[in-house]
């Protein structure tokens, strides 16, 4: 059960080595002002104390306008820094654990890269799951075999839960892993390293689907 509303259409994470000399903090602001809707701080390589005052200043730029911050990984900095929430993969801590020590208003995703991890994944307490990688990336290199858009399409069959698509995905092939069934699309590279990352942002909102009302 879906604990708090959040908007998981334009996922972006983060990666301070595309940001360059601009810094995270600054394509982050960029971005968001663009239509990137949740952030999700990656930074594996950083000190706690680093990363936690990364976490806290991209918190109080996410909050200023609206979007939560997640965090990859790290229940402890998610809670030092007033984060909004985690992201696990299949070999972090445990959803339950997420859940028991950050809250039930926390917003925490898990990432699935098969079909059993998808199976298994509907039945837990997380608020999404993240199919990855869809396509081949440069920007993790120990991903499982890309699933592609049928993959996500057979992920998709197996949950109600929202499902954000990640790896490989660009403006060019955004739309059609939204057509295979992506709530939403996670995005590094594609913004991250954008020469104008709110003007990109603003293409992958565009993409958004028309409501019908």
């Amino acid at each position: 059960m879906m604990r708090r509303l959040f908007d998981p259409f334009l996922y972006l994470v983060t990666d301070r080595g595309l940001a360059g000399s601009r810094g995270v903090a600054d394509v982050v602001q960029r971005a968001i002002g663009g239509g990137v809707t949740l952030v999700q701080l990656r930074e594996k390589s950083l000190p706690y104390a680093t990363l936690v005052k990364e976490a806290r200043m991209l918190v109080e730029i996410c909050h200023t306008q609206g979007v939560p911050l997640i965090v990859n990984d790290s229940i402890d900095v998610a809670l030092d820094a007033g984060a909004d929430g985690v992201h696990l993969g299949q070999s972090d801590e445990s959803p339950a654990e997420a859940r028991a020590r950050l809250g039930p208003d926390a917003i925490i995703g898990l990432s699935v890269e098969n079909l059993e991890q998808a199976r298994t994944a509907a039945e837990l307490d997380v608020d999404y799951l993240a199919a990855s990688p869809v396509f081949a990336t440069p920007t993790k290199v120990d991903t499982a075999p890309p699933l592609g858009l049928e993959g996500l399409r057979a992920i998709r069959k197996l949950c109600d839960k929202p499902l954000v698509a990640i790896g490989g995905i660009d403006v060019s092939n955004a739309a059609s892993v939204l057509r295979a069934g992506a709530d939403g699309i996670a995005v590094v590279s594609a913004i991250m390293a954008a020469v104008d990352p709110r003007e990109t942002a603003r293409e992958f909102s565009n993409l958004r689907p028309k409501r019908n009302d």
